[in-house]
């Protein structure tokens, strides 16, 4: 059989592939200690469940509309405006299936061949990808510790050629956890402004926070800004809600009506239940949202204490999201093999740097409980000093 071209030039997830190896060790009876999953590892919230049972209950398990129930997209609006600034309607957001489908769309809607999408390294794997599938070319910027794994809006201001389009912004940060602070933002927004190319803000762990640190959303900076700013978001990280599948693209009213378009081609309209678990988890107490942040808080400082302290490893301080991407360089092995050898020996799993882009790092979830954290690391120092 034949396949389409484009699938030879999109590279498979490793994120997915380690923590598959991994579940398939456990299956197998042995003791893995997993830092590969970007996913809570709370329950969803009691009465985000119940909302979505309650609907069950009533009978909303039919075809509803493609771009999401009016009052969940009324709610995600609601939201935007009152908690970033961001002066959006109903008719400015689409209801996605998880905040990796709300990009996708955008991609498909936007990047024409030849287009230029500007994606600072370390980044989360799937945006080339999807830049790769739409036909677009993805322009990566390498960044460094000495950045905080940032880009510079002087570095941005480099890249722009008359060929960009759009410029991918995540803060806080999948991998490094590393947040931009509001000068950063607004001076990143100068630089779109200036050159009139358009950005995304996925701001999926915007609520993942720490050490005072604070979430700008770069629309909010004035309305040259915000005309050319679209949103990324979802319900997967602060809520614990990774199975439920129910993300957001809020933007431009013709640009989301091109998405809308897409998605009732592709996949239709989001679980109708799922949704009204999404409106609960909106308009409800946002405390469950602090319990979870707290726990990651504490797990944050151990892992962090604990990686700085094994020789041959340096890691940077994340001030959001619940990841660390401490610097490998020391032992010698670049990151595939050292998270192999890790797995193989040590039974711990970790994800490989060159997955991001940073071949001299690896990534490590601290979304997991503190007894795993902490017999994880004993190993990983062990491997580590069997290296130096």
């Amino acid at each position: 059989m034949k396949l389409a071209g484009r699938i030879s030039q999109v590279k498979p997830s490793l994120t997915l592939a380690i923590a598959a190896k991994a579940k398939a060790m456990k299956a197998d009876g042995i003791d893995v200690c997993s830092f590969s999953a970007g996913e809570p590892d709370f329950d969803t919230p009691a009465h985000i469940k119940a909302a979505a049972a309650k609907a069950l209950d009533e009978g909303k398990t039919k075809y509803g509309p493609a771009a999401g129930e009016p009052k969940l997209r009324e709610a995600i609006a609601h939201k935007l405006k009152s908690n970033n600034g961001l002066d959006y309607q109903a008719e400015n957001v689409i209801v996605t299936n998880g905040g990796k489908h709300s990009l996708f769309n955008l991609m498909l809607a936007l990047i024409e061949p030849g287009d230029e999408v500007i994606i600072p390294a370390p980044y989360w794997l799937s945006y080339p990808e999807m830049v790769t599938l739409a036909g677009g070319k993805a322009v990566i910027v390498p960044t460094d510790a000495s950045t905080g794994y940032k880009i510079t809006p002087e570095r941005l201001r480099q890249v722009i050629t008359p060929k960009t389009k759009l410029f991918i912004l995540n803060s806080p940060s999948n991998p490094t956890g590393m947040v931009y602070s509001p000068e950063a933002i607004k001076a990143i927004a100068q630089v779109i402004v200036d050159a009139d190319i358009l950005v995304v803000s996925d701001e999926i762990y915007e609520k993942i926070l720490y050490d005072g640190a604070t979430h700008v959303s770069i629309g909010s900076l004035g309305s040259e800004i915000f005309q050319r700013t679209i949103i990324s978001n979802g319900f997967a990280k602060a809520y614990s809600m990774t199975g439920w599948r129910v993300g957001y693209l809020a933007g431009p009213a013709d640009l989301i009506k091109a998405t809308i378009s897409i998605q009732s081609h592709s996949t239709s309209n989001v679980c109708t239940f799922a949704q009204y678990g999404a409106i609960a988890a909106l308009e409800s107490s946002q405390d469950c949202v602090e319990e979870m942040r707290q726990a990651f808080a504490k797990r944050r400082q151990v892992m962090l204490a604990r990686l700085n302290a094994i020789s041959g490893l340096s890691c940077a301080k994340p001030d959001g999201a619940f990841y660390m991407f401490p610097d490998i360089s020391q032992t010698g092995l670049k990151s595939m093999d050292f998270c192999n050898a890790l797995l193989e020996e040590h039974q711990v799993a970790v994800i490989p740097g060159i997955a991001f882009a940073a071949d001299n790092n690896i990534r490590l979830s601290y979304a997991t409980d503190m007894a795993t954290i902490e017999k994880g690391l004993d190993r990983l120092e062990k491997f580590v000093q069997s290296r130096l």
